[in-house]
């Protein structure tokens, strides 16, 4: 099988020629190697990271050399239409041709966010429908999600457990279907949504993620789905509760972050960064066979 993935990446980076060997003190090293990467695609002109503390980066490296052997969560969060289900998806699609390409196995869990928002269908059918209970009913706040039940199936597949997950309808019925997807627990568990770095739910990860965005751009990125999802008039007072609520719930757990990425970045780009990353742990774990 062509490992296609690492054809891309040795294109654009001869980074790691340097590193042909690992020395005796292989977590420094890939310390090292982290700190690098990050720094370098700081100052890069079209950077996928905007900030990150260093101690996120020691614990990274504790996890990518087996110094922590248990699995590892990620918790990424961000406002209405800023990039965090795109910046999510790319990195599950990224680690999964990843353990593909290595025959690696289960590497990768998702747990949606979103799908713990609270049943109301019954409150739904007595208002006559949707939009009469949205006028009474914020869906835009922490509470309208059951976050602990989200925490404690985390911390469940981060102990070896399967766990089953629920399935909630974003179509309108606000119907949650419980025990609905079985997750197995993998190397990875991620998570994304408005709410994942708020109170109930952000000690669930080892890594927490923030992806940010130019409200400008925010803005008319919202507006041209809202089109595409035919919210009409209604889309204006949709985007300034979301924004409203943002400011009180969402903004400030940027400050939580471990890492802040951007959500403009070209997806590409988001593809070869976390390839860098993966390039440490092809050389630490499966060195021979490449």
């Amino acid at each position: 099988m062509t490992n296609t993935l690492s054809q891309s990446i040795e294109k654009e980076v001869n980074f790691y020629s340097k590193y042909s060997t690992f020395p005796i003190n292989i977590l420094q090293t890939a310390e090292n190697q982290l700190f690098e990467i990050f720094d370098n695609e700081i100052k890069s002109k079209s950077p996928v990271v905007i900030s990150y503390k260093p101690q996120a980066l020691r614990k990274m490296a504790q996890f990518l050399t087996g110094s922590i052997r248990r699995s590892a969560s990620i918790g990424i969060a961000g406002e209405t239409a800023s990039g965090k289900s795109t910046v999510t998806l790319d990195i599950i699609d990224t680690v999964e041709l990843f353990a593909k390409l290595f025959n690696a196995g289960r590497v990768i869990t998702r747990v949606n966010t979103d799908d713990y928002y609270y049943d109301r269908s019954e409150e739904v059918k007595k208002a006559g429908g949707m939009a009469e209970f949205a006028k009474n009913y914020d869906f835009d706040v922490p509470q309208a999600l059951e976050l602990d039940l989200m925490y404690s199936h985390i911390k469940q597949l981060l102990a070896g457990n399967s766990v089953m997950l629920p399935k909630y309808d974003m179509s309108g019925t606000t119907i949650r279907i419980d025990n609905y997807t079985l997750a197995q627990p993998s190397r990875i568990v991620i998570s994304e949504g408005l709410f994942t770095l708020t109170e109930k739910i952000k000690d669930a990860f080892d890594f927490k993620i923030y992806v940010d965005i130019d409200s400008n751009v925010q803005k008319e990125r919202f507006f041209r789905r809202a089109a595409e999802r035919g919210l009409g008039d209604s889309a204006q007072n949709i985007y300034k509760n979301a924004s409203d609520k943002a400011k009180i719930y969402i903004r400030p757990t940027r400050e939580l972050a471990d890492i802040v990425l951007s959500g403009e970045a070209d997806r590409k780009n988001y593809k070869i960064f976390l390839g860098k990353i993966l390039k440490i742990v092809e050389r630490l774990h499966f060195s021979k066979q490449v």
